[in-house]
This record gives structure tokens, sequence and C-alpha cells, in this order.
């Protein structure tokens, strides 16, 4: 059914069209009526008719702006106009309006039914078109998933098809770039030093919520999302250029954190993700071999492929979480995790082969000299050929795990002080060269990330490794050296309250007064006048 609505100020008019509609089309309409502009607009926003019979001159809100309103709220109403007037003196003002036909008063019985018949069909055929537009979204909101999953399983896992089929995905997708990287998402039902728990269970809640998930994704990146394998899912993001740069990487983190926020409170398990580097969409299998790889390699719930040291993949059975620990400990100079990751994969070793052969012993020496090698490399100890002549003597002279073990833990704990005494003077710089910039600088805005950026490192370690030193954070030391030079100031009478705020690195004096008396009791016209000199 067509819903109709006539709006002319004249009631004679109203009733003559609505008998003249009822009697020609019957049941196929259901007509409405307004005496005025208002009428039309209020009637309009109820029962949404699909065509307007409008007059153009009435008292008030007039048939022009009246119309101008009504297509504000609808761009597929269609409108009639009728006025006592030639059509030429209103088609210029609502030629923007989209009018479909113009009738002059009196108005012709059969011409008028006429046009209101050839309106109704195409007021059907608009409908029929957005139902069959409806249907078709639909179908492709079925087929695009299908069509992402199968060209992440081409690209990313390099499954060899026909050219034509290749352009024929990417023709599909609209992809126009030669560039992306990889995000892989892993999710369990809770997550703690690095694993998640319960993958089979989180994964079928996942798949549960696969279409929140693709939606949320798609919001955040312009990307394509694959199919929930086990507790994993696929995210391939296109990109114009292949830069890997810094500042990219840290708010490319920052999106994916946040979005892991949103997607852990709306699918209700925990998620632990790795991104790969920026590569051609030819080789974007090492982007997916590097997610991979920095999700397994990183206690962190999001790791970058960049921000990771290790870049190879091991069978399934081998362990590579142990092993990353074990090196990352070293690398550190964490001696007592040290000492327990060492005797951890000692431990593997044995229940791998129960008897010490030249394989294990080979990978005991791999592990100590590569070891040595991040000692070499961090502590500045002289590197000589000769400090390794005996190990392979001593290493083919130990027959059993409780000696090769001795040996082995011996010596991954010497590099990894000889590091942690060369970590700690390096932390110690960094920590100092900050502490000095942050005391010839204070004035300007020194957030934590711009400092980081200026020293090199990312603002995580940068943050972690400033708390280990100092004792307190970033922001409660700058903000420490930022009062002592107010409270200095405000001793003397050279200044104004407002330039001691600029020049103490804050460009609000309410929020500069808030701080100074949090964090002296008093605010700084109160310190000033009491002359508490701290």
């Amino acid at each position: 059914m067509t819903k109709i609505l006539i709006c002319d100020d004249e009631g004679i008019v109203r009733e003559s069209l609505e008998y003249m509609l009822v009697q020609h089309l019957g049941k196929q309409v259901e007509v409405f009526s307004a005496r005025n502009g208002r009428s039309a607009i209020e009637l309009f926003e109820e029962e949404r008719p699909d065509i307007v019979i409008m007059d153009i001159q009435m008292p008030g809100i007039n048939g022009i702006e009246a119309m101008k309103a009504i297509r504000s709220e609808s761009k597929n109403v269609i409108f009639i106009v009728l006025t006592a007037y030639d059509k030429f003196e209103y088609s210029k003002m609502s030629i923007d309006l989209g009018v479909y036909c113009y009738l002059t008063k009196p108005i012709n019985r059969e011409k008028f039914c006429d046009i209101v018949s050839k309106a109704i069909e195409k007021t059907k055929a608009r409908k029929e078109k957005a139902q069959l537009d409806l249907r078709v979204k639909e179908k492709l909101d079925a087929v695009v998933p299908m069509i992402e999953q199968g060209y992440i399983y081409n690209t990313v896992f390099e499954h060899k098809t026909e050219a034509d089929q290749e352009a024929g995905y990417q023709e599909l997708l609209g992809v126009e770039v030669n560039y992306g990287y990889v995000i892989l998402f892993s999710c369990g039902e809770n997550y703690h030093k690095g694993k998640l728990s319960n993958p089979i269970g989180a994964g079928i809640k996942l798949q549960k919520n696969i279409r929140y998930f693709r939606e949320l994704v798609k919001e955040t990146l312009p990307s394509f999302v694959g199919e929930v394998m086990s507790n994993s899912l696929i995210v391939l993001v296109p990109t114009k250029d292949e830069a890997n740069l810094y500042d990219e990487r840290v708010k490319k983190i920052e999106q994916i954190r946040a979005l892991v926020r949103e997607l852990e409170k709306k699918v209700d398990v925990s998620f632990k993700v790795g991104i790969g580097k920026v590569h051609t969409i030819a080789e974007i299998s090492k982007s997916y071999k590097e997610a991979k790889q920095a999700m397994r390699a990183d206690e962190n719930k999001v790791a970058h492929a960049a921000d990771m040291v290790f870049d190879c993949l091991y069978e399934e059975t081998y362990p590579i979480e142990l092993e990353n620990r074990l090196f990352h400990a070293v690398a550190e100079g964490k001696t007592k995790e040290c000492e327990k990751y060492a005797r951890e994969f000692m431990e593997w070793l044995e229940q791998y082969s129960p008897v010490v052969n030249n394989t294990i012993r080979l990978k005991v020496m791999e592990f100590v000299l590569w070891a040595e090698h991040l000692a070499y490399c961090d502590s500045g100890r002289v590197y000589r050929i000769d400090d390794r002549a005996l190990y392979l003597d001593i290493i083919m002279s130990l027959s059993n795990y409780l000696e090769l073990g001795v040996w082995f833990q011996g010596k991954m704990q010497s590099a990894t002080m000889l590091i942690q005494d060369r970590g700690k003077q390096k932390a110690e710089s960094i920590v100092e060269e900050a502490k000095q910039y942050i005391e010839n600088n204070f004035s300007d805005d020194l957030s934590l990330e711009y400092l980081a950026k200026e020293l090199g490192i990312s603002p995580y370690y940068f943050s972690r490794l400033f708390k280990e030193e100092e004792g307190v954070n970033y922001i409660d030391f700058l903000t420490k050296i930022r009062m002592d030079y107010a409270k200095e100031a405000l001793q003397k009478e050279e200044k104004s309250i407002k330039e001691i705020c600029v020049e103490a690195g804050y460009s609000d004096p309410n929020y500069f007064s808030r701080i100074f008396k949090k964090w002296t009791g008093k605010t700084p016209t109160q310190f000033r006048e009491k002359g508490i000199f701290i």
C-alpha cells in the first residue's frame, strides 16, 4: 500500500483530491491530509508517506519551506506540486527539491489520477530496487567474509593460484595498494604471564561473536578479517607504502591495545596479539610469520615484530617461549630468571632425549655461544678467539645431564652477570640523560612519549626503566622538578605568579594552582604571602 499526503489550506480541495484518489485507486492507497505546512511536516514525521501532494501558496510555512523540511528527512519522497499560478514561477525555487510534477489549479481529474498512478509505480519500483539491494547486501555480507578468507588463505599461506584468480580477489575486495601487514589475534579464557588458558573454549566463544569482532576491527582499521582457526584469527591490513617508521609503530600498537580492551569487554575472552612488519602483498606471508613469532616471543598482550629479537619459526613441539624467556633474561641481565629458565630448558632436553648425545651437546653449545655473543655485544668485554678453545673438548667429555646442566647453567649465568653489570650502567646512563634533559627543559611540553622518542627507546620501556632506577614514575619526577622551581621562584618578588606558571611548564594557571596546592598544601598565592620557604 502506498501512503499519500495531501497538503492544501482549502478544505474543499483536500476532500476533492482524496475522493478522486480513493475512487481511482481504492485500497492501493492510504491518504492523509494537512491544512498547512507545519501540519504537513508533523504528519510526515509520524506516517512517512511515499508521495506528498503539496500546495505552494499557504499561510505560515508555505509549500516550498515545507518541502525543504520534508526533503531533509527523506531523499525518496515524491513531490507533486499544486499551484494556482503558472508552474514556471516556482520551478526555480523547487528544482533542487526534485519535484516530480507541477499541477495548475483547477485540476483535471483524469490528468491528476494519471500522474499519481505513475508516481505510485515509481515508488513501487524504488521499493523493489531497495529490497533487491538489501537482499544483495545481505548476500554480500555473507559472501564478503568468505572472499576475504580466501584472499588471506592465498596470500598469507602462499597458496598458489592462477594470476586471474588472484586479480579477481583483489578486484572484488578493492585492493589497490601494494603493501600490507598482518595482525594475529589469539584468545583464551584468561591471560597470565604471557599464556592464554582454555584456548578451545575461548575460540568457540570468539566464533559466536565473529560478526561483532569483524565490525569492531574494521571500524578501527581498514582491513580484511580471516576465519577463526582453533583460537586464532588473522587480520590483513593493506597500506600504501612499505614504511616501518617508529611513530607509526607506536601509534599502531596503541590502536591495537585499545581495540583489544574493547574486544575483551564485548566478547568476554582474553587476547594476545602479534603484529608483523610491512611487506609487499606478494610477500605478506613474512609479516604473518613475524606476527606469530612476536606473539610467542613476548609476554605483553600486544607485541610488534620490530621490537623482537628473534626472527625464525620452530616446530610445534619446540619450547620457543621458554627459549625466548631464557634469552630475554640473559639480555636483561636477570640472573635469577636465567637460572630458572636454563634449568627448565635442560629438563626439556632430557625429556626430548633421555641420553646425552651429540644433538643435545650441539644445542647446549649453541645456547652458550649465543649467550656469550650477547654478553660480548652488550658488556664491552674484549673478544678473544682463544677464550673458547676448550669448549668442544669439555662438552664432548660430559656424558650425563647432571654434568651437562652444571656446565650449561654456569656459562649462561656468567654471560648474564656480564650483561647485568653493563646493563645497569646503560640503564643508569639513559635515566641520567633523561633527568638532565628534564632539568634543562622542564618548561617545555615534556610528555613521556616525546622524551622516549628523543632517547630512541619505546615509551613503555622508558617508563619502566625510569621507575626502576628512580623509584618514582616519570610524571612525578617531572612535577617535582617543576614544583621545586616554582617554590624557589615564589620566594622572590621579581616575577608574577603567571610568569612562574609558564616558566614551570604549565600553560593553564588554574591547573598550575591545583597541582601546586596538591604538592605543597598551599596555593601559589598563599605560599608567597605566608613566606613558607620549603
